[in-house]
C-alpha cells in the first residue's frame, strides 16, 4: 500500500473527498514529525507509540574499500506497536 492507496481508503471509509482525506493524512504525519522533533512521544492507543532514540557516534567500515569511517551521533525515529495491533496481526 502506498500513500495514494491510503488516501483512497480514508476517503471511502470516512465518506469525504480525496482532497480532504489527503489533507487529513498530511496533517497527521506533519503533527507526528513536529512532536518528535520537539522530543515528545506520540501515543496512539491501540496502534502504537512513536518516539525518538539517540544513536551514539561510532566507527564503521566501508564495505567496498575496508576503510574505517566515523559515523556522527544522530536521532532516529522508533515505532513500538501496541499490544492490540500485534494481536490483530496474529
Amino acid at each position: 500500500m502506498n500513500k495514494k492507496d491510503l488516501i483512497t481508503i480514508i476517503s471511502d471509509d470516512a465518506g469525504i473527498s480525496k482532497e480532504a482525506a489527503g489533507a487529513a493524512l498530511e496533517s497527521v504525519t506533519d503533527s507526528i514529525v513536529k512532536s518528535l522533533k520537539k522530543g515528545d512521544e506520540v501515543r496512539l492507543p491501540g496502534f502504537g507509540t512513536f518516539k525518538v532514540t539517540h544513536r551514539k557516534a561510532r566507527t564503521a567500515r566501508n564495505p567496498q574499500t575496508g576503510a574505517t569511517i566515523q559515523v556522527k551521533a544522530s536521532d532516529a525515529p522508533k515505532f513500538t506497536p501496541a499490544k492490540a495491533f500485534k494481536e490483530a496481526l496474529n
